[in-house]
């Protein structure tokens, strides 16, 4: 069996972490290092390498992933138009990914530019 993840050993309580949200399929914390004021990361229970590798078994994780980005970001009020937030999936080492395991970055607090990197 391979090493778990820092994400595994997060949702399985062996790293504290103060969890944001969290369900039966997903759970959500701040990122380490963060790139925006607000930097939460949301990530599925089941480990799902990078979002290329899902299946579609993984339908319902990866919905319940963009659903819970925007439960997360209306509770710390980033919904409104005026505001705003952004979501990022990273593929591989060229698109910055660094943990083998699937995540959404929510990022908000400011203003953010595009394109992106």
């Amino acid at each position: 069996m391979s090493e778990k993840t820092i994400f595994q050993k997060i949702i399985d309580r062996e790293i504290p972490a103060p969890l944001v949200y969290e369900d039966e399929l997903v759970a959500a914390f701040h990122d380490i290092h963060p790139q925006a004021p607000t930097h939460i990361l949301i990530v599925p229970k089941k480990v799902i390498p990078r979002v290329g590798e899902a299946t579609p078994e993984d339908q319902a994780t990866l919905g319940a992933l963009l659903l819970a980005a925007g439960h997360i970001a209306e509770k710390l009020g980033f919904k409104d138009r005026s505001h705003g937030f952004r979501l990022v999936i990273n593929h591989g080492k060229d698109a910055g990914e660094t943990v083998p395991h699937l995540h959404v970055h929510l990022l908000a607090g400011r203003a953010l530019d595009w394109p992106p990197g």
